[in-house]
């Protein structure tokens, strides 16, 4: 009775196929490790059959972290790095910021990498047309709406934004119609979630290629993350453009922010490499992939170079004076240790028993 007993729940003592058939007779969740089903009353969404994209912003957002100060040569390597290793976008720091920081994008473009090259630009002609004059693939124009930002930042109402957001959306569409154009809120989960529904809806149907939220102070949780991406997602037109989301990590939530607003709708998603960023950064892109390794991982290997992600992280922690973390998503060194006696025994049969990934 009790080989039996042990026989039916330690894969160990099951022979392949019989452990396989036992499997796929179980929930999806269940599969894959999960012996429930989320606890959240949330519509069934199969991200294993989801298409979704990377947006790398090392090179823009990155170098607001404090220990970064990438020189021109160094802003080339990561940008090629960073195509190399898969990710299919790249968004670059704003133009006008300094002759150097133009000449840099520039020099990018050159480069002709795999990555679409993006450029991240306040909302005003100004900026747009120096953008365009670099030639990237795309440009994301971004514009305060919480009431912190209105008031002390931009000064503009809900109405201005919307005139501005239309004169500079057709500005570049008349110049050169094949650039991307995602327009993004600031400081989205401290706005007004009318003022939202209304901007976003607007938008999207300028002919945009998406619109952006952003967790600018890193405010929100996961609940409030698929709340607000499923409000957008009915709000606007989305058979033109899709949802893109900036997330940063102030409260620890940046990575199951990330996930939950690709389960809510969400197709693109800003991730830097370790997660650098202004204070605490934005959403890591080894723990984005950790995360999504589980759901699907041919996916995810079919993409990106995952072998080189520790050699890329080393790249940036070199040049940031930092260390990759003990406790780090997939390359920190106890990533993959294990020094309980159960915990290891069990991993010498089957690494599955104590690793998800």
């Amino acid at each position: 009775m009790l080989k039996k007993s042990i026989s039916r729940y330690s894969p160990t003592l099951l022979r392949a196929p019989e452990l396989q058939t036992r499997l796929s007779a179980l929930p999806r969740c269940q599969q894959f490790g999960l012996s429930h089903d989320a606890l959240l009353n949330l519509p069934e969404q199969d991200l294993s059959k989801r298409e979704w994209f990377i947006i790398d912003s090392t090179i823009r957002e990155g170098l607001q972290f404090c220990n970064a100060f990438f020189d021109s040569n160094e802003k080339r390597e990561i940008a090629q790095r960073i195509s190399d290793f898969g990710i299919e976008y790249i968004e670059l720091l704003n133009p006008c910021v300094s002759q150097q920081s133009f000449d840099d994008i520039k020099a990018i473009v050159d480069m002709r990498l795999n990555a679409k090259i993006l450029t991240h630009v306040r909302c005003n002609i100004g900026d747009v047309d120096r953008a365009l004059q670099t030639g990237v693939d795309g440009i994301d124009i971004v514009i305060g709406t919480s009431s912190y930002l209105r008031q002390f930042s931009h000064g503009k109402s809900i109405q201005e934004i919307k005139k501005m957001a239309k004169n500079v959306i057709e500005y570049i569409q008349a110049k050169n119609e094949n650039v991307e154009i995602r327009f993004s809120t600031e400081d989205s989960f401290r706005s007004d979630i009318d003022d939202l529904m209304d901007i976003y809806s607007f938008v999207s149907e300028l002919n945009i290629s998406r619109v952006g939220i952003a967790d600018t102070v890193g405010i929100a949780a996961p609940d409030q993350v698929y709340k607000l991406v499923s409000q957008v997602r009915e709000a606007i037109n989305t058979s033109k453009c899709d949802i893109e989301i900036h997330l940063h990590n102030d409260t620890g939530c940046a990575i199951a922010n990330a996930y939950m607003a690709l389960k809510a709708g969400a197709k693109y998603i800003d991730t830097c490499v370790l997660g650098i960023g202004e204070r605490n950064g934005i959403v890591p892109l080894g723990g984005f992939l950790s995360r999504m390794i589980p759901v699907n991982k041919e996916y995810v290997q079919q993409k990106y170079k995952l072998k080189e992600l520790k050699n890329l992280e080393n790249y940036i922690c070199n040049h940031c004076d930092i260390q990759i973390p003990f406790n780090n998503y997939i390359t920190g060194y106890a990533a993959f240790t294990h020094k309980a006696g159960i915990h290891a025994k069990a991993v010498l049969n089957n690494p599955e028993t104590y690793e998800c990934l």
